[in-house]
């Protein structure tokens, strides 16, 4: 069926590729071609495609119950949740089905928390040039892209941007409305930005000063793609209130907001609700992808893997000069700022049976299943090269 003749909203622009069936790292068209996945469905293919744990947990809970909504208890709800405060600085979840969702519910408790605390003045959130919380109204204005805003009337107000990453620029912002600070510790679609250790810290200590809160959104940088479970880890400081999706549920629909005790118990009944958000089924995954992730030895290969594949992009970008300068990101979470079209890079790896993603920046981003092998990043290397040489050649 072409694209004219489809019934589907044209929202995205397809590439011309149907994929049927997956196993670890590779995908299959329905004509039995072969690719890559580096892209992970944008970071939520965890473990790849197919993992024999995640099939047995979906296979097993969905024989015993789906959905029952959350007017009841949900055990399966509970193990996740337990497991996810167990490994973080949480002590509360709420469970979504989505980034967008995970951070509309932690722009909601933030304000919450101060009107609770006798300050309801206090409802401004700063986010930071090249942001992106996802695709509804309020998270959309958080990160305040004109391009995602427009033509959607007038935007959500109580919300500000910084246009650089420095603490100065951040304090002079701060005002009596201020709740706190929305931040990716990497940012994805903004360019893969890893935005420092000092500067996550610097914002910690701002918040501390001026008693707003710390939000952070590791909707694409958590669940190890950073080599560590949550990537503000490697700053060794917390958030207040965090949002999480994509890598949780494997390629199940799946988020959550996770909080301080603090920030979590003013959401009392009434004040947020999901019909779908962690019914059995999604938290049945949820648990299975943390029980392989939250592991010190999976968390270790992820940092050899990717220390690995960056030696090899280190080279590829000195023998490549024009057409990359420079390789960035943390982990498995890789970006390649690209010195031509990055839609270009995408397309030409994708003859090479690669599948890549671009970002904002003009950066190529590359997201292999965080169970990935040297074997499959040689392949991804080895496609990189004959990509350039034919785009070089006018290919």
């Amino acid at each position: 069926m072409s694209a004219g003749d489809s019934h589907i909203m044209p929202t995205y622009n397809r590439a011309a590729l149907r994929f049927v069936r997956g196993a670890g790292a590779w995908l299959e068209t329905d004509t039995g071609e072969k690719y890559l996945d580096f892209g992970s469905g944008v970071a939520v293919n965890t473990l790849g495609h197919a993992h024999p744990k995640l099939n047995a947990a979906l296979k097993a809970q969905s024989e015993k119950l789906w959905h029952v909504s959350n007017l009841y208890q949900i055990p399966e709800q509970e193990k996740l949740a337990d497991a996810l405060c167990d490994a973080s600085f949480a002590d509360l979840v709420f469970f979504s089905n989505s980034g967008a969702e995970a951070a509309e519910g932690m722009i909601k408790a933030m304000r919450k928390y101060h009107a609770a605390n006798g300050a309801p003045e206090k409802v401004t959130l700063i986010g930071f040039h090249g942001a992106f919380h996802g695709r509804t109204l309020a998270a959309l204005a958080a990160a305040g892209n004109p391009a995602y805003l427009e033509g959607f009337g007038p935007a959500p107000q109580g919300f500000v941007h910084c246009p650089e990453l420095t603490l100065d620029a951040v304090e002079k912002l701060i005002d009596e409305t201020t709740a706190g600070l929305l931040i990716e510790p990497v940012q994805g679609e903004g360019g893969v930005r890893d935005v420092g250790t000092a500067f996550l810290r610097g914002l910690r200590a701002l918040c501390d000063k001026h008693d707003i809160l710390l939000g952070f959104d590791e909707v694409q940088c958590g669940i190890g793609r950073t080599g560590k479970l949550f990537a503000h880890e490697w700053a060794e400081v917390t958030p207040d209130v965090m949002a999480i999706a994509k890598g949780i549920g494997g390629g199940f629909p799946l988020g959550a907001v996770m909080t301080t005790k603090a920030v979590g118990s003013v959401m009392q009944p009434g004040t947020h609700g999901s019909t779908y958000g962690g019914n059995p089924l999604a938290c049945a995954v949820g648990a299975a992808v943390m029980d392989e992730v939250n592991d010190p030895a999976f968390l270790n290969q992820v940092q050899d893997m990717a220390i690995y594949f960056r030696q090899h992009l280190a080279r590829l970008l000195e023998e490549n000069s024009d057409m990359f300068e420079d390789v960035r990101g943390r982990g498995l979470m890789v970006g390649m700022k690209c010195k031509i079209a990055n839609s270009d890079m995408v397309a030409a790896l994708r003859d090479e049976n690669v599948l890549s993603i671009g970002a904002g920046d003009n950066v190529l981003r590359i997201l292999p299943p965080l169970n990935v092998t040297q074997d499959e990043i040689n392949t991804a290397v080895t496609a990189i090269e004959q990509a350039c040489a034919k785009l070089r050649a006018g290919e």
